[in-house]
């Protein structure tokens, strides 16, 4: 397990998803030409529905265009592993990654990527999936396309965007139905997509403790909804966990699960271990690792979260129970 210094130095990678004419070419046209004062590598699609203006490429190449903000953009005409391996030979030209997916997307595939392959995971950590949602048309998406739900479950952050389109009752109508979908995630309110860069980007997401200093309630685990099939649960155990105790149930949770499964991610306190192990998954692809430590006074709580289909608490809570040292 890598240690925090070798964690801070790691590249944070977000994912950008979001339904067909949510507003995500919107936001990636804010990103790569604001002068934000960082410098990011997108990874696109396909550049060609960017409408980046010419006159923000100052050098470009067949995969690599360079903004005049710092910014690089690549396309995704081969693997995206291929692809990030070739960004780290120009690693000082940039702050982090963004990869965008299709409209149509799961996010899955794409997030998994930075658990599975060796070479990216050394050099890379994902940092958060963000997903832009259509306001307006959202209710209609999540009647017709499972992969609307999909890309909400998965999220991060959320930008709730286009919100001139729609009156104050509706949009309490369709922040009400995020939330039965994805209660942990952050939602951010935007009309065009603007939303400051700060509030999407180099965020650690998955630390829940930096959560739940500002939402004491967040884990609230009487406080769970859920959509049609897909909900979302917390549980929490006070009694320190052992670690292979742990790593046996996960395992087997996941290989039977994960299909059911889309996030996982928890801060965990191991008996006779001063460090919170931040444990996150994709389906059934998991990763974990040993993140900064448990500061004097604090309650030593392990918090897990699932979201997912079908799921069943009681099972889940005796499981998570089974693992305490």
């Amino acid at each position: 397990m890598a240690d925090l210094s070798t964690e801070t130095k790691l590249i944070p990678v977000t994912v950008l998803t979001g339904y067909l004419g949510a507003g995500k070419t919107t936001l990636l046209n804010r990103i790569l030409s604001e002068n934000h004062g960082k410098r990011y590598a997108v990874i696109i699609n396909e550049f060609g529905e960017l409408g980046v203006d010419n006159d923000l490429v100052v050098d470009s190449d067949e995969e690599v265009f360079e903004m005049n903000n710092g910014c690089i953009c690549c396309t995704v005409r081969g693997d995206l592993i291929r692809i990030i391996n070739g960004l780290m030979k120009r690693r000082d030209k940039f702050d982090g990654i963004i990869v965008e997916t299709t409209g149509l997307a799961n996010p899955a595939p794409v997030a998994q990527t930075f658990f599975v392959d060796e070479d990216v995971k050394a050099k890379t950590r994902l940092d958060a999936i963000v997903t832009v949602v259509d306001a307006k048309h959202l209710l209609a998406r999540l009647d017709d396309s499972p992969e609307a739900a999909d890309q909400i479950a998965f999220a991060d952050v959320i930008v709730l965007n286009k919100l001139d389109l729609v009156t104050a009752d509706e949009l309490a109508i369709v922040e009400a139905r995020i939330r039965s979908i994805n209660r942990f995630a952050t939602i951010n309110h935007a009309t065009r997509a603007d939303v400051p860069v700060d509030k999407l980007l180099g965020l650690a997401a998955f630390d829940l403790n930096r959560v739940l200093a500002e939402v004491p309630d967040f884990l609230d685990e009487d406080n769970h909804t859920h959509d049609e099939h897909l909900n979302s649960i917390s549980l929490s155990v006070e009694a320190p966990l052992d670690a292979e105790k742990f790593n046996a149930w996960i395992s087997g949770l996941l290989a039977t699960k994960g299909q059911d499964l889309l996030r996982t991610k928890g801060i965990l306190a191991y008996k006779n271990e001063n460090r919170r192990f931040a444990f996150q998954a994709v389906h059934m692809i998991a990763d974990g690792d040993y993140v900064a430590p448990w500061k004097a006074g604090d309650k030593r709580v392990s918090r897990i979260v699932f979201i997912g289909r079908d799921l069943n608490r009681p099972q889940l809570r005796r499981g998570f129970e089974s693992c305490v040292a």
